[in-house]
């Protein structure tokens, strides 16, 4: 069973990725939040229990209070520890080629996701094996 979380702080965007995923059967078990810092609390105290951890999170890059910056360098200092691999998809609305190169540099990070999301990039997260299936709003 595949798990994903989005990190995004716009709420419209958590209803067309919802919408997606429910469309496309993309997801099982998915959590929407706004707050990076919650994941990673969730993270570190969960960090043993393999079905407690996501497979997936979709993270945007520019966020108030904590940006997706903050969170991939708290991420690179606990990753090591989870005992489960959990691949991170950019999902951004800046298509700055120094932002794309800076999320290269963080090696659990699959892939870099322009804004708006279209049928497409899920196909290809699909062909990734990013297999998750139905939708529900967390």
């Amino acid at each position: 069973m595949s798990k994903l979380i989005i990190i995004d702080d716009d709420p419209i965007h958590h209803k067309i990725v919802q919408y997606m995923l429910t469309k496309n059967e993309l997801s099982k078990e998915t959590t929407y939040t706004f707050d990076g810092k919650l994941v990673l609390d969730y993270l570190e105290e969960n960090k043993t229990k393999i079905t407690a951890l996501p497979d997936y999170i979709f993270l945007d890059l520019y966020m108030p209070d904590n940006s997706g910056w903050d969170f991939l360098n708290r991420f690179q200092e606990i990753y090591k520890t989870l005992k489960k691999e959990i691949k991170i998809y950019i999902v951004s609305s800046s298509i700055f080629q120094m932002d794309i190169n800076r999320s290269k540099s963080y090696p659990f990070v699959t892939s870099y996701i322009t804004k708006p999301l279209i049928k497409s990039v899920f196909d290809n997260i699909r062909g990734r094996s990013l297999k998750i299936t139905g939708a529900q709003l967390n």
